[in-house]
């Protein structure tokens, strides 16, 4: 952003502190208008033909600028995604631990990505993998609800869980 002397055209289109539009003048009028009223002269829209040109206190503008970044941040929802990794050859104990921590994740609220590696000749039985994600859907229905439908990236089974939104 420019302001005061660093505005390098002949004309700019002129608004006052108030938002009053005072039209099109040259560059030595408007940084006189704003040095008159001991404010800046900033070019709020320097594409536009010609730029348009604000006198306002600069200073305060970008401190309120700074705040209304701060208060958008605050409502921003972060969402985290937690991994639960398996083979296709998992044992039964192995399973149930995997389950009650990924129901345990949803019911924090966080999405979880569940995939299933393969290794080798294990890419023969993809089936197995499937059937193990198709199995772990079907556990959690309660706590969560898949993104989408489990797809291959490579070696790898990959779906994506969602927490499912409880009723009051």
């Amino acid at each position: 952003m420019r302001i005061n002397d660093e505005i390098r055209v002949r004309e700019v289109r002129l608004i006052d502190s108030d938002g009053t539009q005072l039209g099109i003048v040259d560059i030595q009028k408007a940084r006189e208008v704003a040095e008159s009223r001991d404010l800046d002269l900033v070019e709020v829209s320097p594409t536009a033909k010609p730029p348009v040109c604000k006198v306002l206190d600069f200073g305060k503008y970008r401190f309120e600028q700074s705040k209304r970044i701060k208060e958008s941040r605050k409502t921003q929802k972060v969402v985290i995604i937690k991994e639960i990794r398996l083979r296709p050859k998992i044992e039964e104990h192995d399973y149930n631990t995997k389950l009650k921590q990924t129901i345990g994740f949803l019911e924090k609220g966080y999405k979880v990505k569940i995939s299933i590696r393969f290794r080798g000749r294990e890419m023969a039985h993809t089936d197995i993998g499937r059937n193990i994600l198709e199995r772990i859907i079907k556990d959690v229905s309660e706590a969560g609800e898949p993104e989408f439908s489990p797809k291959f990236e490579g070696r790898v089974i990959v779906t994506v869980l969602t927490p499912v939104k409880k009723k009051k």
